[in-house]
Order: structure tokens, then C-alpha cells, then sequence
């Protein structure tokens, strides 16, 4: 920190003191410092308890409670220094105090009021959350709490394990606190670390979306054990039919399951999409797109004896403009309902030898073809 000398047009620095050496302790000082103006902390707090120990079967005390706008409880741990624990004591109390309830915390409040200038907490909740009615207040729902150390210096180990819970979504910050003689005077500062205020929003943004895709990995993990749970019933199924091109084929967590169809690179395919099921003819010979067509148009020449061995209209999907081309036939279903398993397998089945039916003349003459 530096004093602007004006009249030199110079900047002087100011002298750096440790509060330990100027008879400043953590509870007697620090802690009513911050107890006094919270607002020190950068953001709107509600201080409703110091030196809290009202945790079951130990004497812990928890050195400032707080609520905070979003009505989430934060924990204040002061240190002189950084000791090692500090994080660890931290998370403690953290811990301890996430199971408490709103009448809990009021009658915390209240306590704590009772104790330093009186007040009514019910009253003075209304007044900090902007006139919300006290029963309609969700005071620290879920795990929500937040966890604030502030110390003269912190411990690498220390930093580290903060930076660590913050990008696993745990809210911590990490406050810096100093003491500096200007003449007289003694100046007292306080500085966030960790995160640093303008990487704030990023570092938690990078949190939300590690937990979307945590989120989304679960989803995809749950979708694909559905889909290995269908085929392995589906495919028992067909394989139990006169249908017999799928007897090689084991059950996957794909929403695929194909077979050859005797010409390469053209797949017979059952699909199972959570919206609806299909039996498809793929035509992917990957090494030439003129190849798939020629293939495909030979097909569409055969389409109205095709249609009417298979018993119904397809979807001749040519797809001029990719590689691949592609024969279809749907049906809705809800595939997430393992109710209506039973019937959409019974279709699969049905519609897959039908379907090879279909096509087996016209394989042949593009096989001779070829």
C-alpha cells in the first residue's frame, strides 16, 4: 500500500505491520472488526452468531456466522496466520451447520441478539431480505453454504485445497488482512484471493459446467444401460424368430444393431431411439458416394414390388448430399416406458423379417450387379 504525496507527485510506501506485533488477537479484534462491518467481506451480510457452539457432542466454536442475499448460511473462520487445519476447520463447521433449519437459525439470530444490542430476529431478518415474510424465507436450503477464511497470510497447502473445492463447486473464498502505519494511524486492509474478484464469475461459471456435465455424463451412462437392457431382450427375440441374420449379434449399449446384408458396406439395421424404433436398409459403402447411389437407385427401381412384399410405404432417404444413403420404417414409441418394451420388440421382430423379405430379390440382382 503507498500514500500519494501530492505535492512531490511521488507515491510513498506505507509500512507494513503484522497484527500480531501491533497486540491485535484473532477473537478479541478480527473477529469484532468483521462482526461490526461484515460489508468488509465485499457483499451484503447478516452476522447472527459469534463464536457459535451449538453443535451436538463437541466444543467447537465456530468463530462468525452469517446469511448472506441468496439466504445462505456462511461460515467465517478468522486466523492471525494459516495454519494447516484451517481449511479442514472450515469444512467442519460447514458441515455441522448444514443440517440446521429456519427456526434453528432464528433462534441462533435471536441469541445473538439478545447477547449484543437486542433486536427482534424475526424483525431484523425482514428488514436484511427486503420485507420477506420470515415463514416464507428458505434460510439454508440444500447444500448451499458458503465457507470464508480470512487470515494475515495463507499457507500454500491452503490455497491450494481452496482453489481445489472451488472447482468442484464448493463455495470458498480466501481474504487477505493486513495492518500498514501511515504517521499515527493505522490503516487496515482487506483483500479477496481466492477466487480474485474479476475471476470470480469464470472460475464458478467453469463449475456450473463441470456439474452440467457431470450431470449429462450420468444421463448418458443411465440412457446407455436402457439401450444395453433392450437389446439384450430384443435380440433374444429376433433370434428366437425365423429371422435368423441377427444370430451373430450380441447386445450393446448402442441405439444400433446391425448386420450384413451379403454385399459390403450395406448393413441391415434395427434401431432403438427413445422416441421411436425403426428397421433400416443403410447403404454406406464409405470408399464411393457413386457407388452408394447407383446401389440405392437400383433399390428404388425394385420400390413398388419392395413396398408390397413389405406390406406398407418406406422412406427412401437418397442423401445427395452425404456419403451414405438409407430405407426406412418407423413407428412411435415412448422408449424410456420398459412397458411398452414387450409390444415394441414384438414390432421389431415382425417388421425386421418382413423387411428382409423385401429385399432379398433386389440385394441379389445389385449383388450380381456389382
Amino acid at each position: 500500500m503507498f500514500k500519494i504525496d501530492k505535492a512531490a507527485n511521488r507515491i510513498r510506501p506505507l509500512k507494513e505491520k503484522q497484527l500480531g506485533e501491533l497486540g491485535f488477537t484473532e477473537r478479541k479484534h478480527l473477529q469484532e472488526w468483521l462482526a461490526a462491518e461484515p460489508s468488509a467481506l465485499g457483499e451484503d451480510l447478516l452476522i447472527i452468531q459469534k463464536e457459535f457452539d451449538g453443535f451436538d457432542e463437541t466444543n467447537e466454536r465456530l468463530d462468525l456466522l452469517a446469511l448472506d442475499k441468496q439466504q445462505r448460511l456462511v461460515i467465517i473462520e478468522n486466523k492471525l496466520n494459516s495454519g494447516r487445519d484451517v481449511v479442514w476447520q472450515a469444512l467442519k463447521y460447514a458441515s455441522y451447520c448444514s443440517s440446521l433449519k429456519r427456526n434453528q437459525i432464528i433462534e441462533i439470530f435471536q441469541r445473538y441478539l439478545d447477547r449484543h444490542g437486542g433486536g427482534n430476529a424475526n424483525e431484523k431478518l425482514m428488514d436484511f431480505f427486503d420485507g420477506i415474510e420470515v415463514d416464507e424465507l428458505k434460510l439454508n436450503a440444500g447444500n448451499t453454504q458458503r465457507v470464508f477464511m480470512v487470515a494475515t497470510r495463507f499457507r500454500k497447502e491452503v490455497t491450494s485445497t481452496a482453489m481445489w473445492l472451488l472447482g468442484h463447486g464448493v463455495p470458498v473464498k480466501c481474504f487477505k488482512v493486513g495492518a500498514y502505519e501511515m504517521g499515527t494511524d493505522l490503516l487496515f486492509r482487506i483483500d479477496q484471493v481466492i477466487p480474485m474478484p474479476e475471476a470470480a464469475e469464470y472460475i464458478i461459471g467453469l463449475a456450473e459446467k463441470e456439474a452440467a456435465d457431470q450431470a449429462s455424463d450420468k444421463a448418458m451412462g443411465e440412457a446407455q444401460q436402457l439401450r444395453l437392457q433392450f437389446w439384450t431382450l430384443a435380440l433374444k427375440a429376433i433370434k428366437e424368430s425365423p429371422c435368423r441374420i441377427f444370430d451373430n449379434v450380441t447386445p450393446s449399449p448402442r441405439g444400433t444393431a446391425g448386420t450384413g446384408s451379403g454385399i459390403a458396406g450395406v448393413w441391415y439395421e434395427m434401431q432403438f431411439r427413445f422416441e421411436e424404433i425403426r428397421v433400416r436398409l443403410y447403404i454406406d459403402k464409405r470408399e464411393s458416394s457413386t457407388v452408394n447411389k447407383k446401389i440405392f437407385d437400383e433399390l428404388y427401381s425394385h420400390k413398388a414390388s419392395i413396398e408390397t412384399t413389405f406390406g406398407a410405404s418406406l422412406v427412401w432417404n437418397r442423401m445427395d448430399e452425404a456419403n451414405a444413403s438409407a430405407i426406412v420404417y418407423s413407428q412411435s414409441f415412448a422408449g424410456r416406458d420398459q412397458t411398452q418394451w414387450p409390444t415394441m420388440i414384438e414390432w421389431l421382430v415382425s417388421h425386421m423379417q418382413r423387411f428382409e423379405l423385401a429385399f432379398k430379390t433386389p440385394l441379389s440382382i445389385v449383388k450380381q450387379q456389382l
